[in-house]
């Protein structure tokens, strides 16, 4: 299968897309500190929130909880134009890169060090008392974090590690029991980045450096494969009116200039499967 552009090449890397609760997509401009919304004739409104725009997720009163550089902000308003920073979590060369809601509304975000180095980085989890804290250590590019239908079992992507982990998970204990959902063979193009789940249990892996997104069954095995005409490929959710269209970010980033013209799009594909609203901010 192959997804095809519903975009112009726009954004230097996109990340994060999310289907929102008014029926269109969002997703974030990383680097340029953007959240971006996608228009039905393919082009996009921008609204700048910080140095770094790394995750987004509705809040279940209205309005947005977004990852900034290095912590979280609040929006009351759909539009973005009132976001309030939270206190900052930490200081250094290290940012926030990507994240999600868990099914009791709680917002977690990984970091990475801005020089990639090696067990630096972190996740957080925002809780909707405004509380912040430190549940993951020791990981180096934090991707890709969602839930099972069921909400037992949560998936994330440390990017390096090539390996796509799951975990248990409750609202009592968070995320426990950490261990390998799948390990990507050594001659396979790409790490994995972003991630999503869909109603059946299937684990959606977009494939930096691998031209692909691949759909893994609920015990691991490799059963979709979608192809895009860019190397780069960061992020994949589900949306249209019942969650049947696979929505896929790229990036320029890495990419030699006049090369990939299409670098930076959004792509779409119809794979026969549907996915799972994304669970909002309960704060």
């Amino acid at each position: 299968m192959r997804a095809e552009a519903v975009s112009k090449p726009h954004a230097f890397h996109a990340e994060g897309p999310v289907w929102w609760p008014d029926g269109r997509l969002r997703y974030v401009d990383l680097m340029a500190g953007d959240v971006l919304t996608l228009l039905d004739d393919g082009s996009v409104e921008r609204a700048h929130v910080g140095e770094v725009a790394a995750a987004l997720r509705p809040r279940a009163s209205g309005g947005a909880v977004i990852a900034v550089e290095r912590g979280f902000a609040l929006a009351t308003s759909d539009d973005l134009s009132d976001i309030t920073p939270l206190p900052e979590l930490w200081s250094g060369p290290i940012r926030f890169n990507d994240g999600g809601c868990d099914p009791a509304g709680r917002f977690y975000c990984g970091s990475m060090a801005y020089d990639q180095s090696q067990g630096q980085a972190f996740m957080y989890r925002l809780d909707p008392d405004g509380s912040a804290t430190r549940v993951l250590d020791d990981l180096t590019i934090s991707n890709g974090l969602g839930w099972s239908a069921s909400g037992e079992t949560a998936y994330f992507n440390d990017t390096p590690t090539r390996t796509i982990s799951a975990f248990d998970w409750s609202e009592a204990d968070g995320l426990t029991r950490r261990r390998a959902f799948v390990r990507l063979p050594d001659d396979l193009d790409g790490d994995p980045d972003g991630l999503c789940i869909d109603a059946d249990g299937g684990v959606w892996v977009a494939l930096y450096g691998g031209s692909a997104v691949h759909r893994y069954t609920p015990d691991g095995q490799l059963d979709q494969v979608v192809e895009l005409p860019v190397t780069n490929v960061t992020a994949c959710t589900f949306g249209g009116p019942d969650l049947r269209t696979l929505y896929v970010t790229t990036t320029r980033e890495n990419v030699p200039d006049g090369e990939q013209p299409a670098a930076g799009a959004v792509f779409t594909c119809e794979p026969g499967a549907a996915g799972l609203p994304a669970s909002p901010f309960a704060g």
